[in-house]
Protein backbone atom coordinates (compact mmCIF):
# COMPACT_ATOMS: atom_id res chain seq x y z
CA UNK A 1 0.00 0.00 0.00
CA UNK A 2 1.04 3.64 -0.96
CA UNK A 3 1.83 5.72 1.88
CA UNK A 4 -0.38 8.58 0.22
CA UNK A 5 -3.06 10.11 2.62
CA UNK A 6 -6.41 10.47 0.66
CA UNK A 7 -8.99 12.67 2.16
CA UNK A 8 -12.71 11.31 1.11
CA UNK A 9 -15.31 13.63 1.54
CA UNK A 10 -18.71 12.43 1.87
CA UNK A 11 -20.07 9.94 3.35
CA UNK A 12 -23.39 8.38 0.65
CA UNK A 13 -22.47 5.48 -1.05
CA UNK A 14 -20.41 7.03 -3.73
CA UNK A 15 -17.78 8.00 -0.46
CA UNK A 16 -18.00 5.21 1.11
CA UNK A 17 -16.99 3.02 -2.19
CA UNK A 18 -14.14 5.45 -3.12
CA UNK A 19 -12.57 4.91 0.62
CA UNK A 20 -13.58 1.07 -0.15
CA UNK A 21 -11.52 1.11 -3.46
CA UNK A 22 -8.60 3.50 -2.24
CA UNK A 23 -7.94 1.50 0.80
CA UNK A 24 -8.55 -2.37 -0.32
CA UNK A 25 -11.62 -2.84 1.77
CA UNK A 26 -13.31 -3.66 -1.98
CA UNK A 27 -11.84 -6.76 -2.15
CA UNK A 28 -8.45 -4.63 -4.50
CA UNK A 29 -5.31 -3.81 -3.64
CA UNK A 30 -4.88 -0.77 -1.02
CA UNK A 31 -4.05 2.51 -2.91
CA UNK A 32 -3.53 4.77 0.38
CA UNK A 33 -4.00 5.82 3.66
CA UNK A 34 -7.92 6.78 3.78
CA UNK A 35 -9.79 9.62 5.90
CA UNK A 36 -13.38 9.43 5.34
CA UNK A 37 -15.33 13.00 6.66
CA UNK A 38 -19.48 12.95 6.60
CA UNK A 39 -20.95 16.23 7.58
CA UNK A 40 -24.01 14.13 8.93
CA UNK A 41 -24.52 12.24 11.69
CA UNK A 42 -25.06 8.67 9.71
CA UNK A 43 -23.03 7.58 6.71
CA UNK A 44 -25.45 5.93 3.49
CA UNK A 45 -27.03 8.85 2.21
CA UNK A 46 -30.18 8.05 -0.05
CA UNK A 47 -29.31 4.22 1.63
CA UNK A 48 -30.71 4.02 4.97
CA UNK A 49 -32.64 1.41 6.89
CA UNK A 50 -34.82 1.69 9.86
CA UNK A 51 -37.81 -0.13 12.11
CA UNK A 52 -41.39 1.00 10.60
CA UNK A 53 -44.04 -0.65 12.89
CA UNK A 54 -41.26 -2.48 14.15
CA UNK A 55 -40.57 -4.03 10.85
CA UNK A 56 -37.28 -3.47 9.06
CA UNK A 57 -37.21 -1.43 5.98
CA UNK A 58 -35.91 0.53 3.66
CA UNK A 59 -36.52 4.23 4.45
CA UNK A 60 -34.38 5.25 1.31
CA UNK A 61 -33.46 3.25 -1.84
CA UNK A 62 -34.33 0.01 -1.83
CA UNK A 63 -33.33 -1.92 -4.84
CA UNK A 64 -30.47 -1.38 -7.56
CA UNK A 65 -29.75 -2.45 -11.08
CA UNK A 66 -27.69 -5.64 -11.19
CA UNK A 67 -27.07 -5.57 -14.84
CA UNK A 68 -24.51 -3.35 -14.01
CA UNK A 69 -22.54 -4.84 -11.30
CA UNK A 70 -20.66 -2.58 -9.24
CA UNK A 71 -23.45 -2.62 -6.61
CA UNK A 72 -23.60 -6.38 -6.52
CA UNK A 73 -20.20 -7.05 -7.06
CA UNK A 74 -19.32 -4.41 -3.80
CA UNK A 75 -22.17 -6.04 -1.46
CA UNK A 76 -20.60 -9.44 -2.14
CA UNK A 77 -16.74 -7.64 -1.71
CA UNK A 78 -18.07 -6.62 1.87
CA UNK A 79 -19.71 -9.86 2.88
CA UNK A 80 -23.36 -9.83 1.64
CA UNK A 81 -23.24 -11.85 -1.20
CA UNK A 82 -25.67 -14.36 0.56
CA UNK A 83 -28.30 -11.40 1.47
CA UNK A 84 -29.24 -10.62 -2.03
CA UNK A 85 -32.31 -10.98 -3.29
CA UNK A 86 -34.43 -10.00 -6.14
CA UNK A 87 -37.60 -8.37 -5.89
CA UNK A 88 -40.51 -10.87 -6.50
CA UNK A 89 -42.10 -11.30 -9.90
CA UNK A 90 -45.44 -9.08 -8.63
CA UNK A 91 -45.81 -6.72 -11.47
CA UNK A 92 -46.28 -2.50 -11.36
CA UNK A 93 -49.11 -0.71 -12.70
CA UNK A 94 -49.80 2.74 -13.45
CA UNK A 95 -52.69 4.49 -11.91
CA UNK A 96 -54.38 6.78 -14.57
CA UNK A 97 -57.46 8.12 -16.22
CA UNK A 98 -59.19 6.48 -13.07
CA UNK A 99 -58.14 3.29 -12.79
CA UNK A 100 -55.25 0.96 -11.96
CA UNK A 101 -53.80 -0.53 -15.30
CA UNK A 102 -50.84 -2.45 -15.73
CA UNK A 103 -47.14 -1.30 -17.11
CA UNK A 104 -47.01 -2.47 -20.64
CA UNK A 105 -44.04 -4.90 -21.40
CA UNK A 106 -41.53 -4.39 -24.02
CA UNK A 107 -40.59 -0.40 -23.01
CA UNK A 108 -37.61 1.03 -21.85
CA UNK A 109 -38.11 3.66 -19.87
CA UNK A 110 -41.55 4.32 -20.88
CA UNK A 111 -40.78 4.00 -24.58
CA UNK A 112 -42.95 1.65 -26.26
CA UNK A 113 -41.55 -1.24 -27.87
CA UNK A 114 -44.43 -3.26 -28.29
CA UNK A 115 -47.69 -1.70 -29.76
CA UNK A 116 -50.12 -4.18 -29.05
CA UNK A 117 -49.25 -4.74 -25.23
CA UNK A 118 -49.40 -0.66 -24.92
CA UNK A 119 -52.87 -1.20 -26.92
CA UNK A 120 -53.91 -4.35 -23.78
CA UNK A 121 -52.89 -2.34 -21.15
CA UNK A 122 -55.39 0.82 -21.43
CA UNK A 123 -52.84 2.92 -20.71
CA UNK A 124 -53.27 5.72 -22.90
CA UNK A 125 -56.88 6.86 -25.01
CA UNK A 126 -58.05 5.47 -28.35
CA UNK A 127 -56.39 9.13 -30.13
CA UNK A 128 -53.34 8.42 -28.15
CA UNK A 129 -52.71 5.20 -29.47
CA UNK A 130 -54.04 6.22 -32.92
CA UNK A 131 -50.86 8.71 -32.72
CA UNK A 132 -48.33 6.27 -31.36
CA UNK A 133 -49.20 3.97 -34.39
CA UNK A 134 -48.64 6.49 -36.64
CA UNK A 135 -44.92 6.96 -35.68
CA UNK A 136 -43.27 10.41 -37.22
CA UNK A 137 -39.44 10.42 -38.23
CA UNK A 138 -37.73 12.56 -36.73
CA UNK A 139 -33.73 13.74 -36.93
CA UNK A 140 -31.73 14.48 -33.32
CA UNK A 141 -28.66 16.25 -32.92
CA UNK A 142 -26.02 16.17 -30.58
CA UNK A 143 -28.50 15.86 -27.34
CA UNK A 144 -32.53 16.48 -27.20
CA UNK A 145 -34.91 16.28 -24.31
CA UNK A 146 -36.06 12.93 -24.12
CA UNK A 147 -39.73 14.02 -23.61
CA UNK A 148 -39.89 16.68 -26.66
CA UNK A 149 -38.18 13.64 -28.96
CA UNK A 150 -40.57 11.14 -28.28
CA UNK A 151 -43.85 13.67 -28.29
CA UNK A 152 -42.54 14.61 -32.07
CA UNK A 153 -42.14 11.12 -32.91
CA UNK A 154 -45.31 9.08 -31.13
CA UNK A 155 -46.94 11.60 -29.37
CA UNK A 156 -47.45 13.76 -25.87
CA UNK A 157 -49.60 11.35 -24.80
CA UNK A 158 -46.48 8.66 -24.67
CA UNK A 159 -44.99 10.95 -22.64
CA UNK A 160 -47.85 12.26 -20.54
CA UNK A 161 -48.39 8.61 -19.01
CA UNK A 162 -45.55 6.35 -19.74
CA UNK A 163 -42.02 8.13 -19.80
CA UNK A 164 -42.71 10.72 -17.29
CA UNK A 165 -43.94 8.34 -14.07
CA UNK A 166 -41.04 6.18 -15.17
CA UNK A 167 -38.55 8.57 -15.26
CA UNK A 168 -40.25 10.27 -12.16
CA UNK A 169 -39.02 7.48 -10.67
CA UNK A 170 -35.77 7.79 -10.95
CA UNK A 171 -35.01 11.45 -11.50
CA UNK A 172 -38.37 13.33 -9.83
CA UNK A 173 -37.51 15.09 -12.97
CA UNK A 174 -39.75 16.39 -16.11
CA UNK A 175 -39.53 14.57 -19.05
CA UNK A 176 -39.62 17.68 -21.20
CA UNK A 177 -36.23 18.88 -19.38
CA UNK A 178 -34.29 15.73 -19.00
CA UNK A 179 -30.87 14.65 -21.47
CA UNK A 180 -32.07 11.71 -23.69
CA UNK A 181 -28.20 11.41 -24.09
CA UNK A 182 -27.45 11.78 -20.64
CA UNK A 183 -30.53 9.89 -18.64
CA UNK A 184 -31.18 7.26 -21.38
CA UNK A 185 -28.26 6.52 -23.98
CA UNK A 186 -29.34 3.21 -25.16
CA UNK A 187 -32.20 5.48 -26.97
CA UNK A 188 -29.95 7.85 -28.27
CA UNK A 189 -28.57 5.37 -31.01
CA UNK A 190 -31.63 4.38 -31.79
CA UNK A 191 -32.73 7.63 -32.48
CA UNK A 192 -29.53 8.29 -34.30
CA UNK A 193 -30.13 5.08 -36.49
CA UNK A 194 -33.37 7.10 -37.97
CA UNK A 195 -34.86 4.11 -38.66
CA UNK A 196 -38.78 3.06 -36.47
CA UNK A 197 -38.33 4.08 -33.02
CA UNK A 198 -41.25 1.40 -31.70
CA UNK A 199 -39.07 -1.11 -33.79
CA UNK A 200 -35.59 -0.18 -32.20
CA UNK A 201 -36.88 -0.05 -28.51
CA UNK A 202 -38.39 -3.70 -29.55
CA UNK A 203 -35.19 -4.76 -30.56
CA UNK A 204 -33.14 -3.60 -27.58
CA UNK A 205 -36.17 -4.89 -25.08
CA UNK A 206 -36.12 -8.65 -26.70
CA UNK A 207 -32.44 -9.23 -26.64
CA UNK A 208 -31.25 -11.82 -24.82
CA UNK A 209 -30.91 -11.69 -21.32
CA UNK A 210 -28.33 -13.55 -19.08
CA UNK A 211 -29.32 -16.61 -17.39
CA UNK A 212 -29.67 -16.16 -13.63
CA UNK A 213 -28.96 -12.48 -13.98
CA UNK A 214 -32.28 -10.85 -12.66
CA UNK A 215 -32.23 -6.86 -13.50
CA UNK A 216 -32.66 -5.11 -10.00
CA UNK A 217 -31.57 -7.06 -6.84
CA UNK A 218 -32.22 -6.19 -3.00
CA UNK A 219 -30.92 -7.63 0.05
CA UNK A 220 -32.86 -9.32 2.87
CA UNK A 221 -32.90 -6.51 5.16
CA UNK A 222 -33.05 -4.03 2.95
CA UNK A 223 -30.39 -2.00 0.81
CA UNK A 224 -29.99 0.20 3.90
CA UNK A 225 -27.69 -2.19 5.53
CA UNK A 226 -25.19 -1.90 2.56
CA UNK A 227 -23.46 1.42 3.97
CA UNK A 228 -22.76 -0.25 6.89
CA UNK A 229 -21.19 -3.26 5.87
CA UNK A 230 -18.70 -1.22 3.44
CA UNK A 231 -18.05 1.21 6.61
CA UNK A 232 -17.17 -1.90 8.73
CA UNK A 233 -15.06 -3.61 5.74
CA UNK A 234 -13.31 0.20 5.43
CA UNK A 235 -12.77 0.29 9.01
CA UNK A 236 -11.07 -2.87 9.12
CA UNK A 237 -9.02 -2.28 6.40
CA UNK A 238 -7.55 0.84 8.21
CA UNK A 239 -9.82 3.88 7.37
CA UNK A 240 -9.95 6.68 9.78
CA UNK A 241 -14.41 7.13 9.25
CA UNK A 242 -15.58 10.71 10.87
CA UNK A 243 -18.97 11.35 10.94
CA UNK A 244 -20.13 14.98 12.30
CA UNK A 245 -17.60 16.08 10.36
CA UNK A 246 -18.09 18.96 8.08
CA UNK A 247 -15.77 20.42 5.64
CA UNK A 248 -15.38 23.91 6.15
CA UNK A 249 -12.56 24.42 3.85
CA UNK A 250 -10.32 22.81 0.87
CA UNK A 251 -6.87 24.51 -0.53
CA UNK A 252 -4.72 23.13 -2.68
CA UNK A 253 -1.04 23.44 -1.23
CA UNK A 254 2.46 22.82 -2.56
CA UNK A 255 2.57 19.59 -1.42
CA UNK A 256 -1.22 18.47 -2.06
CA UNK A 257 -4.50 19.79 0.09
CA UNK A 258 -5.06 21.56 3.12
CA UNK A 259 -8.49 20.03 4.56
CA UNK A 260 -10.15 22.22 7.44
CA UNK A 261 -13.25 20.24 9.34
CA UNK A 262 -14.73 21.11 12.26
CA UNK A 263 -11.98 23.06 13.23
CA UNK A 264 -9.17 20.61 12.66
CA UNK A 265 -6.34 20.98 10.01
CA UNK A 266 -5.73 17.94 8.02
CA UNK A 267 -3.15 17.75 5.41
CA UNK A 268 -4.02 15.20 1.63
CA UNK A 269 -1.93 14.09 -1.21
CA UNK A 270 -5.25 13.87 -2.79
CA UNK A 271 -8.69 14.66 -2.50
CA UNK A 272 -11.87 12.54 -3.52
CA UNK A 273 -15.13 15.00 -3.23
CA UNK A 274 -18.19 12.75 -3.38
CA UNK A 275 -20.71 15.57 -2.16
CA UNK A 276 -23.93 17.23 -3.79
CA UNK A 277 -22.62 19.12 -6.46
CA UNK A 278 -23.47 22.81 -4.41
CA UNK A 279 -21.28 21.82 -1.64
CA UNK A 280 -18.40 20.66 -4.55
CA UNK A 281 -18.89 24.25 -5.69
CA UNK A 282 -18.27 25.69 -2.23
CA UNK A 283 -15.03 23.73 -2.02
CA UNK A 284 -13.28 24.41 -5.10
CA UNK A 285 -14.78 28.27 -5.10
CA UNK A 286 -11.21 28.94 -4.54
CA UNK A 287 -8.88 26.79 -6.65
CA UNK A 288 -11.24 25.98 -9.42
CA UNK A 289 -13.54 29.05 -9.86
CA UNK A 290 -14.86 27.87 -12.96
CA UNK A 291 -16.02 23.95 -12.05
CA UNK A 292 -17.35 25.89 -9.18
CA UNK A 293 -19.82 28.07 -11.53
CA UNK A 294 -20.41 25.06 -13.09
CA UNK A 295 -21.43 23.15 -10.14
CA UNK A 296 -23.65 25.81 -9.23
CA UNK A 297 -25.67 25.21 -11.83
CA UNK A 298 -27.08 21.78 -11.33
CA UNK A 299 -30.32 22.15 -9.54
CA UNK A 300 -31.87 19.38 -7.42
CA UNK A 301 -35.39 17.80 -6.92
CA UNK A 302 -36.57 17.18 -3.29
CA UNK A 303 -39.25 14.27 -2.75
CA UNK A 304 -40.45 12.68 0.52
CA UNK A 305 -41.25 8.65 1.22
CA UNK A 306 -44.27 7.90 3.22
CA UNK A 307 -44.02 4.55 4.69
CA UNK A 308 -46.85 2.99 6.38
CA UNK A 309 -47.24 -0.09 8.09
CA UNK A 310 -50.57 -2.11 8.37
CA UNK A 311 -52.21 -4.76 10.28
CA UNK A 312 -52.96 -7.61 8.19
CA UNK A 313 -56.47 -8.56 9.80
CA UNK A 314 -57.03 -4.92 9.31
CA UNK A 315 -57.37 -5.03 5.36
CA UNK A 316 -60.48 -6.63 3.69
CA UNK A 317 -57.93 -7.62 0.67
CA UNK A 318 -54.50 -7.21 0.66
CA UNK A 319 -53.18 -5.31 -2.38
CA UNK A 320 -52.20 -7.17 -5.33
CA UNK A 321 -48.97 -6.54 -7.41
CA UNK A 322 -46.09 -4.79 -6.32
CA UNK A 323 -47.13 -0.78 -6.60
CA UNK A 324 -48.09 1.30 -9.22
CA UNK A 325 -46.69 4.26 -10.70
CA UNK A 326 -48.96 7.74 -11.09
CA UNK A 327 -48.51 10.41 -14.25
CA UNK A 328 -48.15 13.94 -12.84
CA UNK A 329 -51.04 14.44 -15.76
CA UNK A 330 -53.22 12.82 -14.02
CA UNK A 331 -53.05 15.87 -11.23
CA UNK A 332 -52.75 13.16 -8.00
CA UNK A 333 -51.09 13.82 -4.84
CA UNK A 334 -48.85 11.20 -4.71
CA UNK A 335 -46.45 10.49 -7.39
CA UNK A 336 -46.22 6.30 -6.85
CA UNK A 337 -46.70 3.62 -4.61
CA UNK A 338 -44.87 0.70 -3.94
CA UNK A 339 -46.08 -2.57 -2.10
CA UNK A 340 -43.40 -3.30 -0.12
CA UNK A 341 -44.83 -6.81 1.35
CA UNK A 342 -45.77 -7.87 -1.79
CA UNK A 343 -42.06 -6.73 -4.05
CA UNK A 344 -40.09 -8.06 -1.56
CA UNK A 345 -40.18 -12.08 -0.20
CA UNK A 346 -37.79 -11.22 2.67
CA UNK A 347 -40.13 -8.66 3.79
CA UNK A 348 -43.06 -10.89 3.98
CA UNK A 349 -41.23 -13.58 5.57
CA UNK A 350 -40.23 -11.17 8.76
CA UNK A 351 -42.97 -9.93 9.21
CA UNK A 352 -46.62 -12.05 8.08
CA UNK A 353 -48.99 -10.24 10.08
CA UNK A 354 -48.14 -6.85 8.79
CA UNK A 355 -48.43 -5.23 5.47
CA UNK A 356 -45.93 -2.60 4.63
CA UNK A 357 -46.23 0.01 1.45
CA UNK A 358 -44.67 3.32 0.80
CA UNK A 359 -45.56 6.37 -1.17
CA UNK A 360 -43.67 9.24 -3.05
CA UNK A 361 -44.91 12.96 -2.97
CA UNK A 362 -42.61 15.38 -4.81
CA UNK A 363 -40.91 16.19 -8.19
CA UNK A 364 -38.74 19.36 -9.61
CA UNK A 365 -40.32 22.16 -9.19
CA UNK A 366 -43.43 20.47 -7.34
CA UNK A 367 -41.91 20.28 -4.01
CA UNK A 368 -44.08 22.14 -1.87
CA UNK A 369 -44.80 18.90 -0.25
CA UNK A 370 -41.65 18.41 1.80
CA UNK A 371 -42.57 21.63 3.34
CA UNK A 372 -45.58 19.97 4.98
CA UNK A 373 -46.06 18.39 8.65
CA UNK A 374 -45.49 14.59 8.77
CA UNK A 375 -49.32 14.56 9.22
CA UNK A 376 -50.41 16.10 5.77
CA UNK A 377 -48.23 13.84 4.28
CA UNK A 378 -49.89 10.64 5.72
CA UNK A 379 -53.83 12.15 5.03
CA UNK A 380 -52.49 12.91 1.31
CA UNK A 381 -51.38 9.75 0.46
CA UNK A 382 -53.87 7.56 2.50
CA UNK A 383 -56.70 9.74 0.40
CA UNK A 384 -55.18 8.39 -3.31
CA UNK A 385 -54.48 5.08 -2.22
CA UNK A 386 -58.08 5.08 -1.30
CA UNK A 387 -58.88 6.50 -4.22
CA UNK A 388 -57.00 4.14 -6.34
CA UNK A 389 -57.13 0.77 -4.44
CA UNK A 390 -59.83 1.34 -2.23
CA UNK A 391 -57.68 1.06 0.81
CA UNK A 392 -59.61 1.98 3.81
CA UNK A 393 -57.71 0.73 6.96
CA UNK A 394 -55.75 2.64 8.77
CA UNK A 395 -51.85 2.32 9.16
CA UNK A 396 -50.74 1.42 12.66
CA UNK A 397 -47.07 3.21 12.41
CA UNK A 398 -45.92 5.99 9.88
CA UNK A 399 -42.50 7.59 8.88
CA UNK A 400 -41.98 9.83 6.28
CA UNK A 401 -37.99 10.53 4.81
CA UNK A 402 -37.57 13.94 3.13
CA UNK A 403 -34.85 13.86 0.54
CA UNK A 404 -34.44 17.71 0.17
CA UNK A 405 -32.56 18.53 -3.02
CA UNK A 406 -31.90 14.44 -3.17
CA UNK A 407 -31.78 14.48 -7.17
CA UNK A 408 -29.64 15.78 -9.08
CA UNK A 409 -31.15 16.94 -12.46
CA UNK A 410 -29.71 15.83 -16.14
CA UNK A 411 -30.99 18.57 -18.48
CA UNK A 412 -29.94 18.60 -22.45
CA UNK A 413 -25.91 19.63 -21.94
CA UNK A 414 -25.40 17.87 -18.62
CA UNK A 415 -22.88 15.36 -19.85
CA UNK A 416 -20.80 18.75 -21.61
CA UNK A 417 -21.28 19.92 -18.05
CA UNK A 418 -19.70 17.38 -16.35
CA UNK A 419 -16.69 16.91 -19.48
CA UNK A 420 -16.38 21.11 -18.81
CA UNK A 421 -15.58 20.42 -14.70
CA UNK A 422 -13.70 17.39 -14.81
CA UNK A 423 -11.35 19.24 -17.25
CA UNK A 424 -10.90 22.43 -14.82
CA UNK A 425 -10.66 20.01 -11.71
CA UNK A 426 -7.54 18.19 -13.64
CA UNK A 427 -6.01 21.64 -13.37
CA UNK A 428 -5.70 21.93 -9.98
CA UNK A 429 -3.96 18.99 -8.66
CA UNK A 430 -4.54 15.28 -7.16
CA UNK A 431 -8.57 15.72 -6.86
CA UNK A 432 -11.81 13.64 -8.11
CA UNK A 433 -15.16 13.91 -8.15
CA UNK A 434 -18.04 11.44 -7.88
CA UNK A 435 -21.04 10.35 -7.19
CA UNK A 436 -25.08 10.77 -8.66
CA UNK A 437 -24.23 14.45 -9.98
CA UNK A 438 -22.29 12.86 -12.41
CA UNK A 439 -22.26 10.27 -14.66
CA UNK A 440 -26.27 8.69 -13.44
CA UNK A 441 -28.25 8.78 -10.47
CA UNK A 442 -28.59 5.09 -9.80
CA UNK A 443 -26.54 3.41 -7.12
CA UNK A 444 -24.33 1.11 -9.52
CA UNK A 445 -23.41 4.19 -11.31
CA UNK A 446 -22.67 6.09 -8.14
CA UNK A 447 -20.15 3.36 -7.27
CA UNK A 448 -18.69 2.95 -10.65
CA UNK A 449 -17.59 6.85 -10.67
CA UNK A 450 -16.28 6.04 -7.20
CA UNK A 451 -14.17 3.58 -8.94
CA UNK A 452 -13.22 5.39 -11.56
CA UNK A 453 -12.53 8.21 -8.82
CA UNK A 454 -10.50 5.89 -6.94
CA UNK A 455 -8.45 5.24 -9.72
CA UNK A 456 -7.91 8.91 -11.03
CA UNK A 457 -6.32 9.44 -7.71
CA UNK A 458 -3.94 6.62 -7.76
CA UNK A 459 -2.57 7.30 -11.10
CA UNK A 460 -2.19 11.14 -10.16
CA UNK A 461 -0.41 9.50 -7.09
CA UNK A 462 1.68 7.01 -8.80
CA UNK A 463 5.32 8.86 -10.01
CA UNK A 464 5.02 8.11 -13.71
CA UNK A 465 7.37 5.81 -16.06
CA UNK A 466 9.13 7.09 -19.14
CA UNK A 467 7.58 10.15 -21.01
CA UNK A 468 4.61 12.45 -19.12
CA UNK A 469 4.20 13.39 -15.95
CA UNK A 470 1.98 12.62 -13.20
CA UNK A 471 -0.07 15.66 -13.77
CA UNK A 472 -2.62 13.70 -16.26
CA UNK A 473 -6.38 14.59 -16.81
CA UNK A 474 -8.32 12.17 -14.24
CA UNK A 475 -10.96 11.68 -16.42
CA UNK A 476 -12.77 10.25 -12.68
Amino acid sequence: MSDAQVVVVGGGIAGLAAAAFLSGAAGVAARARVTLLEASGRIGGKLWGGEVGGVRVDLGAESVLARRPEAVDLARAVGLGEELEPPTTAKAAIWTRGALRPLPGGQVMGVPGDLEALAASGVLTDEGLERARNERPGEIGEDVAIGRYVADRLGQEVVDRLVEPLLGGVYAGRAEEISLRAAVPQLLSIARGGGSLVEGVHELASRPKVAGTPVFQGLRGGLGTLPGAVAAACVKAGVDLRTDAPVDELRRTPDGWRVVAGGEVLHADAVVLAVPAPVAARLLREDAPAAATDLDAVEYAGMALVTLAFRRADLAEPPGGSGFLVPPVDGRRIKASTFSSNKWGWLERSAPDAFLLRTSLGRYREEEALGLPDEELVARSLADLEEAIGLTARPYDTFVSRFTAGLPQYPVGHLDRVARVRAQVARVGALALCGAAYDGVGIPACIGSAAAAAAAVDRLLTPATGEGSTERTMGA
